[in-house]
């Protein structure tokens, strides 16, 4: 006689309350399973809602008439009124110019510069004479914006500055580079990028350096020179990386460093050298110290960086399937 086997009971479904909760249990125990992991993780992350979460609070300063005896809940709401305020002063789109040109000139400088002092450092044989060059490059970059600016202005002064030394030595008129309005994109960028290609090239040192050497080897034996190796493997092997440093960058394009463009600011060169950050700091801290209006220049620049890096991210993407996102 044949005997079927008992089949266990069918399961009872749970509720969806119940499921809640398991599903609240198996969390709770990946969690203190990983507890160290987690650890790690919390001083970072309190770090970023303390003074980046935390901060957003006042920004509504922007949209209201502050006033510190009442409190930024407490002072008047004006809406929209400090950015119209902003966009109907009369050097608005000259401030606006300023900046775009020397944000997006010193990217189109700095950028080659770095790409190709990292592909050539990459390229040298002699470890002795890399290593010169690196330190001799590296070493501007620990040099403050105060004492950059005061190479500047005693290199470039018009009564005993070296330039202009040489040049009446040519038989020329001194010229005062630091009070032209002309000349101050060209020093502000030429100088950024004498100090920061050293440094900036480091990223890109760090990507060469995981390309496959069987890639030059095969290149060899096909006959390729360095300058095609260069141009076949190294530079596809850091396309990726400047993508990315390129969209990272396009989210400062306003944000062009305060420190330095207010130490080379003077009356003759304002006309060029006004910024947004400069405008920002006379606006708001100084003169009238309107802080409300100050802070609405202040959310413009971040919202127009927050819109050019999504823009960027999203053309990347679709022309060379590389994104941030």
């Amino acid at each position: 006689m044949n005997v079927k086997p008992l089949s266990a009971p069918p399961a009872a479904k749970l509720t969806k309350q119940e499921q809640r909760k398991k599903d609240l249990q198996k969390l709770l125990h990946r969690i203190y399973n990983a507890r160290q992991l987690y650890l790690i993780i919390l001083i970072p992350f309190i770090y970023v809602i303390i003074f980046n979460y935390v901060p957003m609070y006042g920004v509504q300063i922007a949209f209201r008439k502050y006033n510190p005896m009442l409190g930024i809940s407490h002072s008047p709401w004006v809406g929209l009124a400090n950015f119209t305020r902003f966009f109907g002063v009369y050097n608005c789109w000259r401030i606006i110019i300023n900046t775009l040109t020397l944000s997006v000139y010193g990217l189109l400088a700095g950028l080659p510069v770095a790409v190709i002092l990292a592909l050539g450092l990459n390229s040298l044989r002699s470890q002795a004479y890399k290593k010169t060059i690196q330190m001799v490059t590296y070493a501007p970059y620990f040099l403050s914006v105060v004492v950059l600016v005061g190479l500047l202005t005693q290199v470039l002064s018009p009564q005993y500055g070296l330039v202009n030394r040489f040049l009446e030595l040519l038989g020329m008129e001194s010229i005062d580079f630091m009070g032209s309005a002309s000349m101050f994109p060209h020093i502000y960028v030429w100088s950024g990028v004498w100090q920061g290609a050293g440094y900036s090239s480091i990223i890109y040192l760090a990507t060469l350096s995981s390309v496959d050497p069987e890639l030059h080897e095969a290149a060899r034996i096909d006959g390729a020179n360095m300058w095609q190796r260069i141009w076949h493997i190294d530079l596809p092997g850091i396309a990726q990386t400047i993508i990315v440093l390129l969209i990272l960058d396009m989210g400062k394009v306003l944000s062009v460093g305060f420190e330095k463009v207010y130490l080379m600011q003077k009356p003759l060169n304002l006309q060029t050298s006004e910024i947004v950050s400069t405008y920002v700091y006379k606006v708001g801290l100084t003169g009238t110290a309107d802080l409300s209006y100050g802070a609405a220049v202040g959310l413009f620049q971040s919202l127009v960086g927050l819109v050019l890096v999504v823009t960027v991210n999203q053309i990347s993407r679709k022309v060379s399937e590389t994104s941030l996102w």
